[in-house]
């Protein structure tokens, strides 16, 4: 059953919006997975804050034209069954969620992704940002990081305030 004007102006408003706030938009072609794998997607996608969306290519053109950074951006590669993976949140979590994904099952092929600054990224710059560590992770390590020295200072004189509290109890029981 075809889709009415109306409806098509309505995805390409919501797409529009979606793209627009989007740090990374991640496609990959899905033919041959299953309803049941595709669910199984959407589950693992929604834990991690990313937006699964399955929608016409020529729609998904017609919205990028309309967003500023996206405009000049050669869509030609966007042919056959995709889906898109979107997240507002994190660069790198939409291109992880989908490598995941993608090792367990075979009919899940990344195709390509976008950058928010209208940069379209190979499969495999995607699988390389797939391979860096998270934002959170991230920030972790460099809380780490720079909290090492006062932790070192810290077990420094802690280890001897204990000798010279072990020295002065020697003392004092001699």
């Amino acid at each position: 059953m075809a889709i009415s004007r109306d409806k098509k102006n309505e995805l390409v408003a919501d797409l529009t919006e979606l793209l627009s706030s989007a740090k990374t938009t991640v496609y990959a072609a899905y033919q041959g997975l299953s309803v049941a794998d595709l669910q199984k997607l959407r589950a693992q996608a929604r834990e991690n804050g990313v937006t699964i969306k399955v929608v016409k290519n020529r729609l998904v053109r017609v919205a990028l034209s309309g967003i500023d950074a996206y405009k000049d951006l050669d869509t030609s590669g966007l042919g056959g069954q995709l889906l898109y993976a979107v997240s507002s949140d994190d660069e790198v979590i939409p291109a992880k969620v989908l490598n995941d994904f993608a090792k367990d099952n075979d009919a899940l092929v990344i195709a390509g992704g976008l950058s928010s600054d209208g940069v379209l990224m190979s499969a495999d710059d995607v699988k390389a940002l797939a391979s860096l560590p998270s934002k959170s992770q991230l920030i972790a390590e460099v809380v780490a990081q720079l909290l090492s020295p006062v932790h070192d200072v810290t077990n420094a004189l802690s280890g001897n305030l204990h000798a010279l509290l072990d020295g002065v109890e020697a003392k004092a029981t001699s």
